[in-house]
């Protein structure tokens, strides 16, 4: 059977390793899944106490994708089977997926070393999760970014509730209500990415590294390593115009700083545009879970001021609510298992998804203490 998550060292020019992590389920673009994030998150812990580790790279197989995200199929029909006989419960699959996802999630952005994200290709959801966190966040011309959960029932979780809000403007509440591509211009105008190279530059950028004289030490690493980047950066790289930046006044007129209540007919009248990009976006938002909607602006009001760990526990009752009610399933069902693409939201109407509504999805769905509470803040 074939590995879903490959590791090495790289040997470098002073004897110190770097060590690479790949992605390695091409075929359905490397969704996350359980047994992958226990992969992932054991060999990072392993690497952070190796003395000879002095960064580590991860990136992914295949041309089209980094991460489209987590593998919400096999939790949202675990979900479906569970509810046929105990409706309103929360699978163990769901329970422990979100909370060894988070963990991984938490570990990369408080990673004590050099953490290189890779993000070729498609990078959404739980894959923006990988990449969110690192401390040198590489994109490509290529680079296709998304938070469409939206459109499944659910919202913005791996720590979208924290970083969104902190997006330039309004674009974190707009991303999470309309679901937006984003380009690597986007991402690198919105600090979710820190360098664009050439896909064909990634063998480059290894032997970059193998080559390199390291420290050992975080901080001269780190600063050594984004010289590196830059290099081999210099001779241009051709990115896109950035929507998101271009359409920024307009993006914070439409959201302002309004109830969603307000801002939904704004949203809804973007369908007729004649720009596509925000055509495409009030479309999504329409057809949308009004659910996830309300649930995805209170969980950005709440975490607005939160640490990222208080932030991760909130997103955990959150998405532990999102499988207890039925949105989330019903979702994944009409977009990624039936494909129908008619899915029935409960309720149906915006005005129905009332404050209480919402507070019936963040209720703790555990027993003691938070799973996550020993996450540091």
């Amino acid at each position: 059977m074939t590995q879903p998550v490959l590791f090495e060292t790289l040997a470098t020019a002073s004897g110190h390793l770097f060590g690479r992590a790949t992605l390695n389920a091409p075929g359905s673009l490397n969704a996350l899944s359980l047994a992958m994030v226990d992969l992932l998150d054991a060999q990072l812990a392993a690497w952070a106490l190796d003395e000879r580790i002095a960064g580590v790279v991860l990136d992914a197989a295949g041309d089209k994708a980094f991460c489209a995200g987590g593998d919400v199929v096999s939790v949202a029909r675990e979900i479906r089977r569970l509810h046929a006989s105990q409706p309103g419960a929360v699978p163990k699959l769901a329970s422990d997926f979100f909370e060894r996802e988070y963990r991984l999630d938490h570990r990369i952005h408080t990673y004590p070393k050099p953490f290189l994200t890779w993000g070729h290709g498609i990078v959404m959801g739980g894959g923006i999760g990988l990449l969110a966190g690192a401390s040198h966040r590489v994109l490509t011309p290529a680079s296709r970014l998304a938070m469409p959960e939206i459109s499944i029932g659910l919202y913005p979780d791996v720590g979208g509730s924290w970083f969104l809000p902190r997006l330039p403007g309004r674009a974190g509440a707009f991303l999470a209500l309309t679901g937006a591509p984003l380009n690597a211009a986007d991402a690198l105008y919105a600090g979710l990415a820190d360098f664009a190279l050439r896909a064909e530059q990634h063998g480059a950028l290894l032997q970059a590294i193998r080559n390199e004289r390291w420290q050992g030490n975080a901080a001269a690493d780190g600063a050594r390593l984004a010289h590196q980047i830059e290099a081999l950066a210099a001779a241009g790289v051709p990115l896109p115009q950035s929507p998101l930046q271009t359409r920024r006044e307009r993006i914070d007129a439409v959201i302002g700083h309004d109830e969603l209540a307000d801002i939904a007919p704004r949203l809804t009248a973007l369908q007729s545009q004649a720009d596509p990009w925000l055509a495409r976006a009030g479309a999504t938002f329409a057809g949308g879970s009004p659910t996830s909607a309300a649930l995805g602006l209170e969980m950005q009001r709440r975490c607005r001021r939160a640490s990222l760990a208080e932030a991760l526990r909130l997103e955990y009752q959150a998405s532990a609510g999102c499988c207890a009610h039925g949105d989330f399933a019903e979702g994944v069902r009409a977009l990624l298992i039936d494909k129908d693409k008619t899915p029935r939201w409960t309720p149906a109407r915006l005005q129905d998804a009332s404050a209480a509504w919402i507070d019936a999805h963040l209720k703790p769905r555990y027993a003691g203490a938070h799973p996550l509470a020993d996450l540091g803040d």
